[in-house]
Parts: C-alpha cells; sequence; structure tokens
C-alpha cells in the first residue's frame, strides 16, 4: 500500500477483541483482559512509530494516557473526515452519537 501511495487515503486499522490477562487461568490459557488491549493503526496522515499508553508492571490494567472507546472512536471518524459531534442517528426518540455523550480526539494521532 505504501508504495502504491494508497496510505495517503486509506487508514488501516487492527484491533483485537480484548487484551489477554498477564496470569494463567489454571494452567489452560490466559483469560480476556478488558482493562488493556493493543491497537496498530497505519496511513491516514498518521505518524508512524509511536506507541501510546501503557499498562501497569503487571499488565494488568491501563495507566498510562489512558484511551476509551469513546476516544478511539472519535479519533477514527475523524481520520475518516467524519465529525463525531454531527454524526447522529435517531433511536428511541432523540439523537444519538456513535461516540455517545464522550470522545476525545487522541492528540498524538490527529496532531
Amino acid at each position: 500500500m505504501k508504495r502504491r501511495g494508497l496510505l495517503d487515503e486509506t487508514l488501516v486499522v487492527w484491533h483485537s477483541e480484548f487484551g489477554r490477562m498477564p496470569l494463567s487461568q489454571k494452567g489452560v490459557g490466559r483469560d480476556h483482559n478488558p482493562g488493556a488491549l493493543t491497537v496498530w493503526m497505519a496511513g491516514a496522515g498518521i505518524k508512524g512509530g509511536q506507541s501510546i499508553g501503557a499498562t501497569d508492571e503487571f499488565g494488568w490494567k491501563a495507566a498510562e494516557q489512558i484511551v476509551t472507546a469513546h476516544d478511539f472512536h472519535a479519533t477514527i471518524l475523524y481520520l475518516l473526515e467524519v465529525d463525531h459531534k454531527r454524526l447522529t442517528y435517531f433511536y428511541n426518540g432523540r439523537n444519538m452519537r456513535l461516540t455517545d455523550v464522550a470522545g476525545e480526539l487522541i492528540p498524538q494521532i490527529t496532531g
């Protein structure tokens, strides 16, 4: 994609369902960890080679530069040139947003 110039206009996102717990689950593997997970992004003007946030010393939960799901969604929409505060859909008698009433852009990604 880079060689063909497609990364200038394409957003690539790799995201797992959950992170993994830092300890074994009765010797049969590690359980899901919704408190710390990894996302990999490229293209769409994102500056490469960044690492944003960190877990505690055990890998149990996010501890530094915590990014919420709403922040992540707002940032993806921004990179797709959609204003997350204006994108609404009508549900149950009121306008709703994909990012609910939250969501701040991740400054390291959006500049």
